[in-house]
Formats: C-alpha cells, structure tokens, sequence
C-alpha cells in the first residue's frame, strides 16, 4: 500500500485535468433590504475564497490507517484556488481561512512539536504561506496547546492572524481591549472598475472565536487571558474599522448559524453577526456544516436573519472551498457597497491534488510517516468503534484503564488515596457528520503510535475530580442525550439522535447501570434541564450496591470535559484535586508500551433496559460486516445500507431477543 510522497506526487501528477469542475453548488439569495446599484459607473467586483476548520488535513493521506486518497485536505482545495483564482480579472481575489487550522491530525499535532525532531516551520502553516493567504482567523483548537506555543508557531506565518475577542487584558470597551492577536486587518487591493478605471478598495477582516474556549482549555487559558461576546466585540470593532478607512467589512466569524433568541456569549452566533450594521460579508463555519448546501434545499430558504448576507460556511477537513463573489458599487460621496453576490460551496471530492503543493510538504509527509509507524505494543484482539454506542467498547475500556492507573499512581500518598477512582471517557470516531468511514478499526497485532492518536485523537490534559454519587448520576443523564427516545413494541425507530455527536457518550468505568430508552432525555445539547421529570440512568451501583447521593469518589477524566466540554458541568470549579499537562493520549501510549502485549477486553458497565418487542435501528459504519462475531454477539440484523453509506442494524431491546450488555449487572430489581 503506497505511502511514500514519491508514488502520491506522481499519481496527482497523472489525475484528469481540473477544468469544468462539476462538483459545487451555488447560491444567489434574494437580497431584501439593500438597495438597488445607482446609475453611475463605478462598479466593480470581489471574490473572496474561505476555508475553515480544515484541522490539519493538508495531504490527501490517512496517517491513521497509513492510506493515500482521501477526498479532501488542503492539496484538494490547493487545486481549486487556483482554478477560483484565475476565473477572476486583475487579482480581484482574497484567500482567507476561519479558524481551527492547527489540529487534527498526526501532521499537525505531532510533528510540529521540537522533541519529536521536527525543525521546520509548522506544517499546516507551510501549506498556507505556500497557498499565500491573505488573513486568518484563530478557531476554539487553535488554543488546545497552550498560548505560548500558539504565538510561536504563529509567528512563522507570512499571513496576519486576526482575533477580536481574546483579551489579554480587558479595557473599559471592547475597542480598548488589549487583545491576545489584532483583532482586525486592513488589506488593500487595486480593482478595475466596468470603465476600465483603477478603483482602491479597503477590506477590513474582524476576527471571532467562541468564548467558549474558555471552558474547552480552561486550565491553558485561565489567569492569560479572557474571551469576550462575539456579538459584543464585532459591534464595537467594525466603527473602529470604518474610522480606519475600510471600505468593506468582513467577519471571519469562528462560529455556526445558531437558533433561538440572541443570548450572551453564544456558541454559534451568524445569524446575530448578521443582523450588526456596517459588516458586508460572513464566512461561518465551527460546526463543520456547508452552506449552501444542497441536500438543505433552495439556497434562499436557509434562516431569514442571513438571508442578503453574503455568507458561506466551507465545511471541514478541507472537504469544500468557500467561494463568495460581491458585486460592489461607489456612490457619489465615495462609498462602496454591496449590491450582489453569490455564494458556492466548491467540493473538494474529485478534484486532484496539486502536485507543486504535495511537493512543499514532503519533508513533513515523511516526517509524520517514522513518528506514526513507531510500533509501542502489540493487541491481541481488533479494536473498532463501530459498536461502541450499543455496547460498552474495548478501545473506550483502554482509555479508561490507561487514566485510572495513572491518576492512582499521582494520587498515592494523598488524602484521597483511599476513595474508589473511577475513568471516564467517551468515543470519538462514531460517523456523524465524518461520515460512515469516520471510525477506528484497527487488527489485531501491532499496535504503532497512529493507533494511539486513532482511538484518542485530542490533545487534552488528564485531571482527577473529587464527585459525589449525584455527580455521577447527573453525569450519566447527561451523556444518555444521544439517544432517541424509544416507544416500547413498536419496531425500527432510530436510535440515535444524530444532532448529538458522539463524543459527548461518556462511559464511567468502575459502575455499572441501564439505560432507560422509554424515558426522554433529561437534558439538552446545550446542558440545559428539558425534562425535569425524566431519569434514564437505573440501577446504578458501584460493586454491585446502589450508590447513595452523598458517596465520595474519585474520577479520572480529560481537562475538556473537566471544565464543561460539551452538555456536561464543570465540575473542576469545585473538585479538581489532580491536573497533568500531559496529553492523554501520550498516557494511553505509555501505558500500552509498559505492558506491550494487551488483549482489551470491555468489563460489563453499561446496558439498554430491557423494552419488549422493540426493535431499533442502529446506523454504523459498513467495516462493521467484517466483525461478525460482535454482531453475532449483539444478535444484530444486517437491514441493508443507507443513502448515505451506513450500515443498517436492527437490535432487539426485548429480553431474550437481544444482549447489548449483560442484563446480570443490574443490582435493583429489574425495570
């Protein structure tokens, strides 16, 4: 199987030509409320070209499963900027890119780190200033490494790095902040007007993170900085940007579409971005969707609040280039305005990679291809993801071992030496928007250090919470959101909720408990209380006893999920007793490598609570087939594939018809 950039360059190098791309979608939204252009001459145009959320994907090559082709990444999106670049007249043509850049992937996350031997410039922002971007934005991964690595790697790029909110010291007003980067850039460029005249045009680029970073990296990020509203520092930083001189405003905004009523630090917040005065364009993304789409329906009938807002979100993983073409008009006292546009979303799938760009970042192809084949331990059992939110899993066990036997070993001699440590961690390769090839199947055998950053491909930190027996309850209502409810006898209701990723599917290792299908989520993806009156979590006990509410335990978890990540609280405000700046990943490593030969095998933790006559249909990547023998276990029924490449399960919650997880753990009687 190839690996070497040698055999990737020469097949690019032999793909198709690039012209006539057919893979891309388009929009040109009605623009209601901006005026029609003046009856004079001075017009003229902009296309602006976005990325987002490309999380180190440069080269199309899979460092996890060591396979070339991937159908996305940067060498894609290389191809086809400049394909954009050349359609436009004049350099009328700015590149910009939204934030989450600098993680994600073997290339990104390992490499560019001196201890690993690496002495270039960081790969991803090689890939950029050979692309020659013109501005960017930092996204929430941007800080997963601590600020001081963030300001050196930043320093290497030819580009201006833009970022409003992040606040290193706070002024009276946002626009007297001192901030962490600029929080906006002026570029110039000289375009000809319809006349044939040199018109100069100021486009000023206001950068925005969700604060949110401040509970994702707390422990990197608390007492360095604080993160203002995005709502809050745009609407003070764009009359600054007007002052300056800036003929055209555009939001490198780190963040979704959002819903709801306007609120105070909003996670996705585009639609209120839109409605501030004085900003021209948006380039969305954070939320790993593209707009627009088609399988959405008419590009106009997305939200009202964006609609006449340029506007385009490219996706993620280098999966689209963003394209954004502004029709501008100068009215007699000198101003420009926008007076049409149009919005593509151009697919990256089928287009060939440039070979002029592979070429660049060889040295780090090959670079990132020793550290990842470095071999640490052998596994006597495959290790997959494909059933890990119907069953207790494996690779989820591994990880949850790995962190309770380092925190047991931090906390020997500790006033909390004696309490029950528990583990917890979640999935995170389980589909969802990846896609139905987005998961980890490994063989049993060797096991190298992309096996590792496959199973656990986030840089956080390990920390140990002192909780209580409510804690732990609370916890597990709150991970169960995944699931739909289920209406008991009646067959082939999906069980996944697919607007809640898979990750936030915590498993507590050291209990053991059900969860109740029949009974509504109790909270929300956002961690807001919806059901009141609901508990799904039965039967939970700690060594075969149910636990009381007040019952003190120790858990090992991530510094992410510490500090709030996702629908959970932050119980680190109370509890934290243990922190290591170590990856956890870099433990899972160290803890395999002691042991070298390891067989993970899932201790009984969790089930579904027995629903009679209820089938429900489970969607799993197609690699599952090849694991006959955990769908055997499961009594799974192959129903075929979906429309968008899944594998279709059906499993009984009938007792007798199915097992997801032995029904001998209950300690109550049974539900």
């Amino acid at each position: 199987m190839p690996s070497d950039l040698s055999e990737l360059t020469r097949r690019f190098e032999d793909a198709p030509s690039t012209k006539g791309f057919g893979n891309l979608t388009r929009s040109t939204p009605d623009q209601p409320g901006r005026p029609s252009p003046p009856d004079d001459n001075n017009r003229t145009s902009l296309r602006i070209l976005a990325t987002t959320d490309v999380h180190g994907h440069i080269l199309p090559f899979d460092y996890f499963t060591n396979t070339p082709g991937l159908p996305y990444g940067l060498a894609r999106l290389a191809t086809l900027i400049a394909a954009a670049r050349a359609e436009v007249k004049d350099g009328a043509c700015v590149l910009l890119e939204n934030g989450d850049f600098l993680q994600g992937t073997p290339m990104s996350d390992l490499t560019p780190h001196s201890q690993q031997g690496w002495r270039g410039a960081h790969p991803v922002i090689r890939a950029m200033n050979h692309l020659g971007y013109d501005a960017a934005a930092l996204g929430n991964h941007e800080f997963n490494f601590g600020l001081d690595w963030l300001q050196e790697t930043l320093s290497q790029a030819d580009f201006p790095v833009v970022c409003a909110n992040a606040v290193v010291t706070e002024g009276a007003m946002p626009d007297t902040d001192e901030t962490l980067r600029p929080p906006w850039n002026m570029l110039t460029r000289e375009l000809r007007d319809n006349t044939g005249g040199i018109r100069t045009l100021r486009i000023g680029v206001l950068g925005l993170v969700p604060p949110q970073i401040m509970i994702w990296d707390h422990a990197l990020l608390v007492g360095r900085i604080t993160c203002r509203d995005m709502i809050e520092s745009a609407r003070a930083w764009v009359p600054v940007m007007r002052a300056a001189g800036a003929d055209l405003v555009i939001a490198l905004a780190h963040t979704g579409i959002g819903d709801g009523p306007d609120r105070p630090m909003m996670e996705n917040a585009a639609q209120a971005i839109a409605r501030l005065p004085g900003i021209d364009a948006i380039i969305g993304g954070h939320s790993h969707r593209v707009y627009p789409d088609p399988s959405s329906g008419p590009p106009d009938a997305g939200p009202a609040p964006l609609r006449g807002m340029p506007f385009v979100k490219p996706g993620f993983r280098g999966s689209h280039l963003g394209v954004l073409d502004l029709s501008l008009t100068q009215d007699a006292c000198g101003t420009w305005r926008v007076t049409g546009h149009t919005a593509e979303a151009r697919a990256a799938a089928g287009i060939p990679p440039d070979p002029a760009f592979c070429r660049a970042l060889a040295p780090a192809h090959s670079h990132t291809l020793k550290l990842t084949e470095r071999e640490i331990g052998r596994t006597a059992t495959p290790l997959h993801s494909y059933l890990t939110l119907v069953r207790n899993d494996p690779a989820t066990q591994l990880v949850n071992d790995a962190q309770r036997d380092a925190l047991a070993s931090a906390l020997k001699g500790s006033a909390y030496e004696d309490l029950p440590i528990l583990s917890v961690s979640a999935p995170f390769k389980t589909g969802g928007r990846g896609g139905p090839t987005y998961y980890t199947d490994m063989p049993a055998g060797a096991l190298r250090l992309r096996n590792v950053t496959d199973i656990y491909p986030f840089p956080n930190a390990l920390c140990g919470l002192l909780v209580t027996g409510a804690d732990l309850r609370d916890w597990l209502e709150r991970a169960a959101i995944c699931f739909r409810q289920i209406i008991p006898g009646t067959s082939d209701q999906m069980l996944l909720d697919t607007k809640i990723p898979g990750h936030d599917f915590d498993v507590i290792d050291g209990l053991s408990y059900a969860i109740d299908l029949s009974q509504p989520p109790r909270y929300d993806l956002s961690g807001t209380l919806v059901a009141p009156d609901s508990r799904r979590i039965r039967n939970l006990c700690h060594r075969g006893l149910p636990i009381s509410e007040s019952a003190r335990f120790v858990i090992a978890t991530n510094s992410y999920r510490a500090y709030g990540g996702g629908p959970f609280r932050a119980l680190a405000k109370t509890g934290l007793i243990h922190t290591c700046s170590r990856p956890v990943r870099d433990i899972l490593a160290d803890y395999i490598s002691a042991r070298r030969h390891i067989n993970p095998v899932a201790r009984p933790v969790w089930r579904f609570t027995t629903l009679p006559d209820t089938r429900v249909i489970f969607e799993t990547g197609p690699g599952v087939r090849a694991h006959a023998g955990d769908l055997a276990a499961l009594c799974a029924q192959d129903l075929g594939t979906s429309a968008r490449g899944f594998a279709r399960l059906g499993l009984w919650l009938g007792s007798g018809q199915t097992r997801p997880i032995d029904n001998s753990l209950s300690c109550e009687s049974p539900i």
